[in-house]
């Protein structure tokens, strides 16, 4: 049922935004006339590395800078692709990913081979799953640009401050994932396009509502800073470019 749901509301997404996809599409090629894809190698489940497509935001060859983690003031960044990332556009050319059956609407978001590389051993049931295009986590950082802006190395920032609680919550979504669980994230998704606060709030009442511990809920309800921590099943917090703990 859930691959059903996927290929028609896939099909259909890529159908209605089509003429928005089609303009951005232009804009960012005539820019600097280069392709305004980028393909990116990404990790999917059970380990299967795969090909997930997105709007180019950034300048080309940008991923040679060995940076995987990227600010809201990063200088890689184009013009047209402050617009694309603002109003995650970028993210609608994964329909096509769900289309064709590697990725799903709702689940952990796919994450490059050097990252999945060093994830913990609990970490990796996160790869038991077929990534997708939002879940729990996507909405709790789906500010993670500003979260990095102004730190000296954006990496180390995503390890200690984003990844665990983003692993935490994706697994927390696989022990509970369900079609109603998804539809519900589904539309917390589209309703933080217009009011974040809200779709936080939504966010916690499904958490709890699914008995997700008190932690957890303060961390998806942003409402206190967030501080480094260990990944789950690491006992240390990351403090060194290759994000291993232990």
């Amino acid at each position: 049922m859930k691959r059903f749901i996927d290929f028609f509301a896939s099909g259909l997404g890529l159908i209605v935004f089509s003429p928005i996809l089609l303009t951005f599409i232009f804009l960012i090629w005539i820019q600097d006339w280069r392709s305004p894809f980028y393909v990116a190698p990404r990790i999917g489940r059970l380990g299967i590395p795969f090909r997930m497509v997105k709007l180019r935001s950034m300048a080309v060859y940008a991923d040679r800078s060995g940076v995987d983690s990227t600010a809201d003031n990063d200088s890689r960044i184009t013009p047209v692709g402050r617009i694309v990332r603002k109003y995650k556009l970028d993210e609608l050319m994964q329909l096509w990913n769900v289309f064709i059956g590697q990725m799903s609407l709702v689940g952990p978001r796919p994450n490059v081979e050097r990252e999945t590389d060093i994830y913990t051993n609990v970490e990796r049931e996160v790869l038991s799953v077929k990534p997708g295009i939002t879940d729990f986590a996507s909405i709790v950082f789906a500010d993670e640009g500003r979260i990095l802006r102004g730190s000296p190395d954006p990496d180390i920032t995503y390890h200690q401050l984003i990844r665990p609680s983003k692993s935490a919550l994706a697994l927390f979504y696989i022990h509970y994932q369900s079609i109603p669980l998804d539809l519900l994230l589904v539309m917390i998704t589209l309703v933080s396009l217009f009011s974040r606060q809200l779709a936080l709030k939504l966010n916690c009442a499904i958490l709890a509502c699914l008995g997700a511990p008190l932690e957890l809920l303060q961390i998806a309800s942003r409402s206190m800073p967030l501080v480094p921590s260990p990944p789950p099943g690491a006992l240390n917090v990351v403090t060194s470019r290759s994000g291993i703990a232990t």
